[in-house]
């Protein structure tokens, strides 16, 4: 038996929109972005708001997304968080990546 959590996000249809906007928030702050297969890294403006933003996202996703590793860390020029899938969620890993660059959400 799997103790993997199921490649799936719980987010609810209502609270889509509130995600869409936490999204538009930080991807303002997006310096760069790259997704390799189920492996995505953003790196983002460093600053003690940004860093804030981006963990609150992380803490939100990583309740939606059991599936999806996440580590955020400080970099002396940016604000790096690397977004890890398991096998067979390369799409979710890019969709999110896509969502954060431009603003339109997953």
């Amino acid at each position: 038996m799997s103790t993997q959590p199921p490649i799936a996000c719980t987010l609810t249809a209502a609270e889509m929109p509130a995600r869409r906007a936490e999204m538009a928030a930080i991807a303002q702050d997006l310096v760069s972005a790259d997704a390799q297969a189920a492996r995505g890294v953003l790196r983002f403006r460093p600053g003690a708001r940004t860093r804030e933003r981006v963990a609150a996202f992380v803490a939100a996703e990583s309740e939606c997304c059991a599936f999806l590793r996440m580590e955020l860390r400080d970099d002396p020029d940016a604000l790096i968080l690397t977004v890890d899938g398991p096998a067979g969620s390369e799409s979710v890993v890019r969709e999110l990546v896509a969502a954060l660059t431009d603003g339109e959400a997953a």
